[in-house]
């Protein structure tokens, strides 16, 4: 069986990669599943300088397997990850797709240049232009992904883009990931599209709370959080099924509540080229493995022998 995808000029050994923020910034999760299998790891997201993030608490459980988190973004800096975390992630034979984002269009092109000299150890760079545990002035352009207005929706979009690609100089594929808490996903898909994106990353957490009811004040320490996990499943099958009908065959890398290889085929149906496994990694360490396993089994049952049959076979 054919288990390769393509997403734009990037060629995978299979669809399946980790989404960034679940498996930690290096090869934490190397001792549970062989890295070498997946079809790459997907490192959380990176600012110019460390960041400490958000008080605890920081996560939250959710009935049905899904959960809140506010971690805010921490991370150690682009240095030091190229330091000491890239390197072991190569060792452990993972396939690496970066990840950064930044407070301001500037710090987005920041980090971008600060990966200079090591983009040839990077497969792909996802721009985190979404985070709903950052809002502004201290998130990214984007700030809540609920902008005040269409304009500044796009707006904000495109420009933290811009300034990925100005800071990159075009020397890795960019992956834009987009929240679908936005009044027209397609639209703000297109403007990253347009403004140098190869692919887009469809969808980040939503926006969520929970109220504790004894202390009367929310779960989270930074408040609001994001919701993952099964119960966000259905809004990643749309927004990915809505970017594709409105779009047409763009590379798009689904991300959402994966925790079955139904649920991975359905995205790809959808519309993505690859499939992103986050929260269930959360209670089982190689839960990306098991779901590459479960598809190539379903492949076997219902006589697919490319899974590049399957992207956007619902439309």
């Amino acid at each position: 069986m054919d288990l390769t995808t393509t997403v734009g000029s990037v060629t995978l050994r299979n669809p399946i990669l980790t989404a960034a923020g679940t498996t930690g910034h290096a090869d934490e999760l190397s001792r549970y599943m062989d890295f070498n299998r997946l079809g790459g790891v997907v490192a959380k997201s990176l600012s110019p300088q460390p960041w400490p993030g958000n008080p605890a608490p920081r996560l939250h459980p959710l009935p049905g397997g899904g959960m809140l988190n506010s971690v805010g973004l921490q991370n150690p800096g682009v240095a030091a990850w190229l330091a000491d975390d890239l390197p072991r992630l190569r060792r452990a034979g993972a396939t690496v797709i970066g990840g950064i984002w930044g407070g301001t269009a500037e710090e987005y092109a920041q980090a971008a240049a600060a990966l200079h000299g090591a983009t040839s150890l990077i497969a792909a760079l996802e721009v985190n232009l979404s985070c709903p545990n950052l809002g502004s002035p201290s998130g990214p352009p984007t700030g809540s992904p609920v902008a005040s207005g269409r304009h500044e929706m796009f707006a904000s979009t495109a420009s933290g883009t811009a300034a990925v690609v100005a800071g990159s100089t075009g020397e890795v594929p960019l992956w834009a990931k987009l929240s679908a808490a936005v009044s027209d996903l397609p639209a703000v898909a297109a403007a990253a599209l347009d403004a140098g994106a190869e692919a887009v990353t469809l969808i980040n957490t939503m926006p969520a709370m929970a109220i504790d009811l004894e202390k009367r004040r929310p779960v989270l320490g930074g408040g609001g959080g994001g919701m993952s996990g099964p119960p966000l499943h259905p809004v990643a099958v749309r927004a990915v099924w809505e970017c594709r009908r409105a779009l047409g065959p763009v590379p798009i890398v689904a991300a959402g509540g994966v925790s079955t290889g139904a649920d991975a085929v359905e995205l790809l149906m959808a519309g993505a080229s690859a499939v992103q496994v986050g929260t269930a990694t959360f209670r089982e360490p190689a839960a990306a493995l098991r779901v590459l396993d479960e598809i190539e089994g379903w492949c076997e049952r219902h006589g697919v022998t490319s899974v590049s049959d399957l992207v956007g076979a619902a439309h």
